[in-house]
């Protein structure tokens, strides 16, 4: 059966990262394959929204991106909440705890419709980077959760999302639904590899690493550049390249040229062309996650979908899954594990070719796939709220946030009567305009007539003075 659903999120192009690129493509799959979505974000400087399938709704925002990489939406919009409206919205789906869950919470009121939301990444670390004082710290995080609990069902992308979220106090049930990758399997052909490449030293017969992702030290640069630092001092020949760009570029770039990395360590920047980025995964040899911060690690089944196997954090959410060896390499969490493992698999090439080749098979998910399996379960969701089987949830912020999903219906309302007001005042104005066009003419006829009688007048005066005045001389000449 064919829904509409509405996908919030505190970003989506231009702005870039791994949960606007799911929300990408859950709205491109629901629209394509099973019913009709709706984008709801903060309002971007300078974005355009054309070329999408499905409608775009954008709120009000602050411009933040200098301060934290984001804008911050302001999720109290009538007009949001009208045009929401018009797009018959039967479920909602927040991918952000935040910002987006406010507005959801609001539509929801509105609506009268079920709220689903994904909890995609590790906001304590995120919270923690933000805020520095430890008593501001504990109530954000108080707040996220409670945000988090007042939706109707709480999705996570992996067993170590859901603990994450267990540990900064969530107490309900949640459900695991995996995320996909936008990269088909297989990688892409030479002549694709070399355009991707083209700019950089990387030698036939040296094996190249890749990294994917925002530049943030908490994904295990640190680790990944001492590991890479250790290597080159042993002699052993390799390449790094690192594509993507984060809050902490700049610094992560500094520490390669510190530790003289400069000749064998490449920084790309962001590159949004996924067919460029095919071309990465299929030229690297090995992929480098060493990341505990992550919820899922897309990019390691996108490497995985060009046969590219990855290293990770042993125990980490992106290791789930994984079997050491078999799909995928494990480490401990520092630079001497990582360091250890790249000189083995340098000196064993057939090992990273075969581990990468099981990758490609065992943990390959399409975001068809993915999408599908969350779209069963919005019909649920939907046929469950329907029935009443979701408690009516009192926090404390639902009061207010009831409140203004009212007013934001009722200014909605309003808007809406003043559209029709506009229209029915346009079409009367046409109207009135109209005939005024058509009396002014008519008026130009009569100032024209009377024009010209008073000229007529003026001529038939001016004759009968020069009569008057011929007679007046006529007779002052015969009394002369």
């Amino acid at each position: 059966m064919r829904h509409s659903i509405c996908l919030l999120n505190d970003s989506f192009p231009p702005m870039i990262d791994g949960v606007s690129n799911a929300v990408v493509n859950y709205a491109k799959n629901i629209e394509a394959h099973h019913g009709h979505a709706v984008v709801v974000t903060p309002s971007v400087p300078g974005a355009t929204d054309e070329g999408y399938a499905y409608p775009v709704i954008r709120y009000p925002s602050i411009d933040t991106r200098k301060l934290v990489g984001y804008v911050a939406g302001y999720p109290f919009s009538p007009e949001t909440a009208r045009r929401v409206q018009d797009e018959r919205v039967e479920l909602l789906h927040t991918h952000c705890p935040i910002a987006s869950t406010f507005l959801a919470r609001e539509l929801r009121n509105v609506l009268d419709v079920p709220l689903v939301l994904t909890y995609h990444t590790k906001f304590d670390i995120d919270i923690a980077k933000a805020i520095k004082s430890k008593l501001l710290q504990g109530g954000a995080t108080k707040a996220l959760v409670e945000n988090v609990s007042a939706c109707d069902e709480i999705w996570v992308v992996s067993e170590g999302a859901g603990k994450n979220l267990e540990s900064l106090g969530y107490e309900g049930a949640w459900r695991v639904m995996e995320n996909g990758v936008d990269v088909p399997r297989g990688g892409v052909g030479a002549e694709a590899v070399a355009a991707a490449t083209k700019d950089y030293d990387l030698p036939t017969g040296v094996p190249m690493f890749l990294f994917v992702g925002r530049l943030m030290w908490y994904k295990g640069l640190r680790i990944i550049l001492d590991a890479l630092a250790a290597l080159k001092a042993q002699g052993t020949a390799f390449r790094m390249v690192f594509i993507g760009d984060g809050a902490d570029g700049k610094a992560v770039r500094e520490t390669a040229r510190e530790l003289r990395l400069d000749d064998v360590c490449f920084f790309t920047g962001a590159i949004s062309d996924r067919e460029t980025i095919r071309g990465w995964y299929t030229r690297a040899d090995l992929f480098l996650f060493p990341s505990t911060f992550d919820t899922n690690g897309l990019v390691v089944r996108e490497a995985a979908a060009s046969a590219t196997a990855t290293v990770m954090v042993a125990g980490s959410c992106a290791a789930e899954g994984v079997t050491d060896g078999q799909n995928g390499f494990f480490i401990e969490e520092n630079a001497a594990s990582l360091a250890a493992k790249l000189t083995a698999l340098c000196a064993d090439p057939d090992a990273m070719r075969r581990v990468g080749e099981n990758a490609q098979s065992q943990l390959y998910l399409s975001w068809e796939d993915a999408v599908a399996r969350a779209y069963e379960r919005y019909e649920v969701v939907i046929d469950d709220y329907r029935s009443g089987k979701y408690p009516k949830h009192k926090k404390p912020m639902d009061g207010f946030l009831k409140s203004q999903g009212e007013l934001m219906d009722t200014f909605a309302l309003l808007e809406e009567v003043r559209d029709e007001v506009r229209d029915d005042f346009t079409a009367d104005r046409d109207e009135l305009l109209t005939r005024i066009r058509e009396s002014r003419e008519d008026f130009r006829a009569f100032l024209r007539e009377r024009h010209e009688k008073v000229q007529d007048y003026l001529r038939a005066e001016q004759d009968r003075a020069e009569e008057r005045l011929e007679d007046w001389w006529h007779k002052m000449d015969r009394y002369l």
